[in-house]
């Protein structure tokens, strides 16, 4: 199989195996599987947060690196994007340009913020991270004239890419052979290879040695590794992986905000599914991704048919109010995190 030619990984559970293939599956063909705009939408996020959270994991749950920055490289990748375009116009190539020079400032900014905060202990680096990202949200706030403040940039993607342009008249599968499809399948494939190469980075001697310093760091340093270095390195990674990441959801929404892409809901949104799906587990990026946008974009719905479902039963009716799904969110996650306290991906490798 692909990942086992890539990194020799395997998920190590047969439930997990089963899973695993059927969110791949689903993904892949999510098109032909569950038509509809708000599926495709679901599915493209789900993508892309995989991609998101598994960066954030190799920095977390392989490094011991507790950032709240991430956030701000995931920016960085979509307003490379938009800026590109509204400078060279709608062509691949502003797609391209963007996407790269928005991976190479975020490894920057990140060997800038590692270099002076690495040396500093877990809480006092997550509080430095912290600072940077405000002062970015601010600042591009700020700046409206470049970036659009609050209001953002729209992007003006190739026409290949919008629905606008159609491959075939009739339809395939029931579904439109558009250029929306084809943006699909460049958020998936572009997160397919995002996430494979993540899998085998920490797999190899370098993601080992990571490990390594997350367990013990004096004693990692004493037996001659230079944490502080391979701690820059993972973020830098990092960093370049989540730019990408914020390119290609650049790609899909057609805009990017500070409301999209470097709020601090969407940072506590990404270190809720790495503590879903399990830290230190590539494929924990996958089952928490999935669980969590699929909960955010559907619990509501459910809410209401079972509110309407028990309308006879006294106060269950009002619990189940669609408008308390975020109460009922935050009570999933509590309850994950206590029947699942090493994630979803260790405990179905623990019972195996």
């Amino acid at each position: 199989m692909l990942y086992r030619a890539l990194s020799g990984d395997f998920p190590r559970s047969v439930v997990l195996s089963v899973v695993l293939l059927a969110i791949l599956v689903g993904l892949a063909f999510a098109p032909f599987l569950f038509p509809g705009t708000r599926s495709l939408e679901t599915a493209a996020r789900i993508c892309i947060f995989i991609a998101l959270v598994a960066s954030y994991d190799l920095m977390l749950g392989y490094g011991g690196i507790v950032s709240f920055a991430h956030t701000v490289f995931f920016g960085i990748g979509a307003y490379g994007v938009a800026l590109a375009t509204a400078n060279l116009g709608r062509g691949f190539d502003a797609l391209l340009i963007g996407s790269l020079t928005g991976a190479v400032v975020a490894a920057v900014l990140a060997l800038l913020v590692a270099l002076f905060s690495l040396r500093v202990r877990a809480i006092f680096f997550a509080m430095i991270t912290l600072a940077v990202a405000s002062a970015v949200a601010v600042l591009v706030s700020q700046l409206s004239s470049i970036t659009g403040g609050e209001d953002g940039l729209n992007l003006l993607i190739p026409r290949e890419l919008t629905p606008a342009v159609k491959f075939a008249e009739e339809r395939f599968l029931g579904v439109r052979l558009n250029g929306k499809l084809l943006n699909y399948y460049l958020v998936f494939f572009g997160s397919l290879a995002l996430f494979l190469v993540l899998l085998r980075v920490v797999n190899s001697p370098f993601g080992r040695v990571l490990q390594a310093i997350r367990e013990n760091d004096f004693r990692a340093e004493a037996i001659g590794y230079r944490v502080v270095i391979y701690r820059t390195v993972a973020t830098c990674i990092a960093a370049v992986v989540a730019s990408l990441a914020g390119s290609l959801f650049a790609i899909w929404l057609r805009y990017v905000g500070p409301d999209t892409t470097l709020s601090l809901e969407i940072m506590i949104d990404i270190l809720l599914m790495v503590v879903i799906g399990g830290m230190g587990t590539m494929y924990g990026a996958v089952i928490g991704a999935t669980l969590f946008v699929i909960a955010q974009n559907y619990l509501q719905n459910l809410m209401g048919a079972a509110s309407e479902m028990t309308a006879a039963v006294p106060l269950l009716p009002h619990l189940l109010n669609p408008d308390r799904w975020l109460l009922w969110l935050g009570v999933l996650f509590v309850l994950s995190v206590y029947f699942f306290p090493t994630g979803v991906v260790g405990r179905l490798r623990g019972r195996a």
